[in-house]
């Protein structure tokens, strides 16, 4: 273990998913889907490329589920799509902290679905971080908020709740199938999900939107990989910390790109939503069960 690798690693991946968020939300005048396509497809060969130069190209490709990686991979893709189409209503700051939502609900749906016992401490988490989401939700929920306000808050909510049902499915797979072939087989799945929308309405990007677009892509596709490059180095409870940098990259690219003020409310219910993501991730941690604190930690991202 190289805890400091490991760090640096992570801080890197969530920049990279910072910029890409970013360029995502610069390319607004795109519609959804289309974006989905430039992010999934243009990540592939920066993907490829990294199992290439690890020796893993074709071997690190294999899959023994295709159904798995199929329901994991549309899930993935609509939260993927939600996410981005939240970013179009609402500041890039809000859209993070209601994110951080994920692991919260993959506790609720593990406990569901995959007949997980949740205790009275994770219980307690769960609650105060259900309550974050609350108060950062409720001024976008009520009559006096803007339609299209609401509309971003809501969809960015079932972005959260799908990624985590996502990761369902990728803990379901953690057992027969590899980090990279889910990584990969994700944005490929992705790729072909997105070409879908075709008949929806896609517009030939413009100037700097081809910038945008394919950044978001490679830039994406770097951070997937910083990402499952720094557990090689340290243990999900060291790490945990340092995802919720994303919100402080939110905070500065929101205030000096995008002209956005966060409001007290919003800043107060992503303190309660990452205290409870935090403490959830550590009690399992000592529980010894990292492998399920790892993750949370990734889906927070993978589906970006």
């Amino acid at each position: 273990m190289h805890p400091l690798r490991g760090i640096l690693l992570m801080v890197s991946a969530i920049s990279c998913f910072a910029v890409m968020a970013a360029f995502v939300k610069a390319a607004d005048r795109i519609p959804t889907g289309e974006t989905v396509f430039f992010r999934a497809f243009c990540a592939l060969p920066v993907i490829a490329l990294w199992l290439f130069l690890k020796g893993e190209l074709p071997s690190g490709l294999r899959v023994n589920s295709i159904t798995g990686h199929l329901v994991r991979g549309i899930a993935g893709s609509m939260a993927m799509g939600l996410g981005f189409l939240g970013l179009k209503y609402i500041p890039l700051p809000e859209a993070t902290a209601i994110r951080f939502v994920t692991p919260i609900l993959i506790v609720i749906f593990a406990a569901i679905f995959l007949g997980e016992r949740v205790r009275l401490f994770r219980i307690t988490a769960v609650a105060v971080g259900l309550v974050g989401v609350s108060i950062i939700m409720w001024p976008q929920l009520t009559f006096e908020s803007d339609s299209a306000v609401r509309l971003g808050a809501l969809v960015t909510l079932a972005s959260a709740t799908l990624a985590a049902f996502a990761q369902i499915f990728i803990k379901a797979m953690a057992g027969t199938e590899r980090t990279e072939a889910i990584v990969f087989w994700f944005s490929g799945t992705a790729s072909l999900f997105a070409l879908t929308t075709i008949p929806f309405g896609w517009i030939m990007p413009v100037g700097m939107e081809w910038v945008w677009l394919i950044g978001a892509g490679l830039v994406g596709g770097a951070g997937q990989i910083l990402l499952t490059s720094s557990y090689r180095f340290a243990d999900a409870g060291t790490l945990a910390p340092f995802t919720y940098l994303s919100m402080i990259w939110a905070l500065i690219i929101g205030y000096f790109i995008f002209d956005e003020l966060p409001t007290l409310g919003m800043l107060g219910g992503a303190v309660l939503v990452i205290a409870a993501g935090v403490a959830i991730v550590f009690r399992e941690r000592q529980l010894g069960r990292g492998s399920a604190s790892e993750g949370k930690l990734r889906s927070m991202m993978k589906d970006r």
